[in-house]
């Protein structure tokens, strides 16, 4: 097997749940728009794309149909590995976060392993219910859990699922910084957090909006694997709007900056542990 130990992974997290295109036209809202930017992104250099989907109405949806419509545009495009949400509607019901894993069964999806404060809209809830019903879904189903981390006991809480054999081993986990009620988008915060991982986790990380560079740069200096897209930051700049694939654009830059290389999506596939790995 080839040395994947400097490849670096770019997700691109195209749309999220929440911000509408009067804060950026380029957020992409229809199945046929987040599945043109998938690809695109894609050729840029992403080896995965983190899906939400958003209604009629642009705000975030659970509904099957939507992400089948979606994956199914992708998939005849392009192989780039396709990670699902499983928390972009906060009115859904515990059943319709998984009804999505169950019908399309992703190579890998969310796993928000904790309930905060997110302030000031209310409380992300992932009761301890729902994330074992979410942990044997995903088991049953081979789809990979990206363990999403916004605070430090998020972590143990994964452990807890690793013990009890419902995530398989290695983990992988997203290091999410920067959400008002979670850790601080800061180097220390990143540092302190990837020191409580594993020690066989794979592991990615970003910042939220501002901070989405200093996390950047910190990632790939430590050897971990980055996203970046319009989900997380709308700006290239201060002041200037930018897109999904420009962000990408530039993570590929860094990338290759720092003398390492751009994982393709097959390579990611082996990095993960995914079941569509060759």
């Amino acid at each position: 097997m080839p040395d994947l130990s400097n490849k670096v992974i770019i997700t691109a997290a195209l749309t999220g749940a929440v911000t509408p295109k009067s804060s950026n036209p380029n957020i992409p809202i229809t199945p046929e728009e987040i599945a043109d930017d998938a690809y695109a992104c894609w050729q840029a250099g992403a080896a995965v794309v983190h899906l939400h989907m958003r209604d009629e109405n642009a705000m975030g949806t659970m509904d099957v149909a939507r992400f089948k419509k979606t994956v199914e545009l992708i998939q005849k495009r392009c192989d780039v590995v396709i990670n699902l949400t499983t928390s972009g509607d906060h009115r859904a019901t515990d059943d319709e976060r998984m009804a999505h894993i169950i019908e399309l069964k992703p190579e890998i999806a969310s796993f928000d392993s904790g309930s905060f404060n997110w302030m000031p809209a209310g409380v992300f809830m992932n009761s301890p219910q729902f994330l074992e019903k979410l942990a044997r879904v995903m088991l049953e189903n081979e789809v990979k859990p990206e363990i999403e981390v916004f605070d430090a006991g998020m972590i143990h809480i994964a452990e807890y699922y690793m013990a009890k054999g419902l995530i398989k081993r290695p983990p992988h986990f997203q290091l999410c910084l920067g959400v008002l009620g979670g850790a601080r988008a800061t180097v220390d915060s990143l540092v302190y957090l990837r020191n409580l991982l594993p020690a066989d986790a794979t592991w990615s990380a970003f910042g939220i909006g501002k901070d989405h560079l200093p996390i950047l740069y910190t990632t790939i200096a430590m050897g971990g694997h980055i996203r970046v897209g319009l989900e997380d930051n709308i700006y290239y700049a201060k002041g200037r709007l930018t897109s999904n694939v420009e962000l990408v654009e530039r993570a590929v830059r860094l990338v290759k900056e720092a003398n390492k290389e751009v994982a393709t999506p097959d390579e990611a596939r082996r990095i993960l542990n995914l079941k569509g790995a060759k």
